[in-house]
């Protein structure tokens, strides 16, 4: 591996050439894994994928002019020090706000690069050329301006806004709220059983941690087996099937965890609150994101946990 400053003039050119190649095919990628549901940002990226192979072909040209048609292969995984690129194309669900950031680092970094390349260049023709590299980076910037200004207009964000929020919900928000309904739900008949039954917080703690842990994993595994995404669109099973999982085992952990207090009564008390508090919290979620009015939400929610809660407790003081 080569030092950057070991560089000559026609590898520092070649250099040059392969960055706007790759970044080039990078662009193209962006746009055609986004075109489906970003069709606005994947025509920016179309843009900056012409103009990066335009100014490919101009360095080809003063590279011919400089050392002739014989052009030495070198990446910049030959440089030590050399830009890398954080493969996000690679992900199998591109976030849309990761990709426009990606390509804000690739022109700033390619620009710093050029400049950089220039301020070491003691030669007048070499630090004309270099110099010329970054003024072509700068374009870059107002290149991807204007593409922005010209297909990113207020209502092409606003429906790329939705599909992003649409795709969130799909992917994670469904998943997390089914879990925190299920865990702050359904832990409560056995939880309050097991209080009544007993009156002993401890023994009442460790029902309650056995419940929600064993409901987190059989969530999270239910969720990422019932469902690839391939088709659905709904994501990364291990993602959704994480976020139920999780979900699930903070909604029974919330009240069970104040069974660590040593009085029965203060903890069942505190365990009462923090049961309201997740229930309005469930109905806020299903309000903001799944479009259902608070109120209707609110007295689904709590409706269902009240009868869960007075089952548990039936039975444990049966």
């Amino acid at each position: 591996m080569k030092r950057f400053e070991d560089l000559s003039e026609a590898e520092t050119l070649a250099l040059a050439i392969a960055n706007e190649e790759e970044d080039s095919r990078i662009y193209a990628t962006f746009a055609m894994r986004l075109r489906a549901d970003f069709p606005a940002t994947a025509a920016v990226f179309d843009g900056m994928a012409e103009e990066e192979g335009g100014h490919r072909n101009q360095l080809l040209a003063l590279y011919e002019q400089k050392f002739g048609k014989e052009l030495p292969l070198i990446t910049r995984q030959d440089v030590r020090g050399f830009l890398r690129r954080n493969p996000v194309w690679l992900a199998e669900e591109l976030r849309i706000e990761v990709v426009r950031r990606q390509a804000a680092v690739m022109e700033l970094e390619a620009g710093e690069f050029y400049s950089r390349a220039a301020e070491r260049a003691r030669d007048t023709e070499v630090r004309r050329l270099l110099g010329d590299l970054a003024l072509i980076e700068k374009k870059h910037e107002g290149v991807a301006e204007r593409l922005t200004e010209t297909h990113l207009t207020e209502a092409a964000v606003a429906g790329e806004d939705a599909t992003a929020r649409r795709l969130l919900v799909l992917q994670v928000v469904q998943p997390a709220l089914a879990g925190l309904i299920d865990g702050s739900v359904s832990t409560l008949a056995p939880i309050f059983a097991a209080a009544f039954a007993t009156h002993s917080p401890h023994e009442t703690f460790l029902v309650g941690l056995a419940a929600s842990v064993g409901a987190g994993i059989s969530m999270g595994l239910t969720e990422a087996m019932s469902d690839d995404g391939a088709i659905t669109g709904r994501g990364r099973p291990w993602i959704r099937g994480l976020a139920c999982g999780v979900a699930t085992a903070i909604g029974g952990l919330g009240h069970t965890l104040p069974y660590l207090i040593p009085d029965f009564w203060t903890a069942t008390a505190v365990a009462a609150v923090i049961v309201v508090l997740e229930l309005i919290v469930i109905a806020w979620v299903r309000w903001r994101y799944m479009e259902t009015p608070f109120g209707a939400a609110l007295v689904q929610i709590v409706l269902g946990g009240v009868l869960v809660l007075l089952a548990g407790i039936l039975i444990g003081s049966g």
